[in-house]
């Protein structure tokens, strides 16, 4: 029977990444993305929900991270499930559900320098970011037009009430 595992997310980062290297001088960070739901109750109330999902990124991609992502950014990632599992202190096993990143995406603005980075008087927005398909990575999608006169903006929209399922 054929196996596929894949994880598509796009949410905000919880923390600035820390890029740090095993001992062969691989790159990893460990990141944390908050990923939100807007519903509606049957009474009409609006509740958001949020599901928070750790994510493993190797080599230049970890750097990419690292260099130009800080809190509270949004960021679109693919990747596949990995199960950690191990002992705890207290003798428990434990185990862990993560996201080992496979793809990344740039969204919304980017400041254009390297996170820390200051840029200099009268130089270009775009100076120091990304090459655009460095290490995975793919540019911004443009925003998306504005909806017609009348129609309700994307996070307005009534949820599909009718889906059976």
């Amino acid at each position: 029977m054929p196996n596929f595992n894949k994880v598509i997310l796009m949410g905000n980062l919880t923390r600035d990444p820390e890029l740090r290297y095993t001992p062969s001088g691989q790159a990893v960070t460990d990141i944390r993305l908050a990923v939100n739901r807007r519903t509606k109750t049957p009474e009409g109330e609006r509740r958001d929900s949020v599901t928070f999902v750790d994510v493993t990124a190797w080599g230049k991609q970890a750097e990419l991270i690292n260099e130009y992502f800080s809190k509270g950014q949004a960021i679109f990632v693919e990747g596949r499930l990995s199960l950690d599992e191990w002992t705890g202190q207290d003798g428990q096993r434990r185990s862990k559900l993560r996201v080992v990143l496979e793809k990344l995406e740039f969204l919304g603005q980017r400041s254009g320098a390297p996170r820390g980075a200051q840029r200099a008087p009268g130089a270009p927005a775009d100076e120091g970011a990304p090459p655009p398909a460095a290490g995975g990575a793919r540019p911004a999608r443009p925003a998306s037009p504005a909806p017609p006169p009348g129609e309700p903006e994307a996070d307005e929209a009534e949820p599909f009430d009718d889906v059976p399922f």
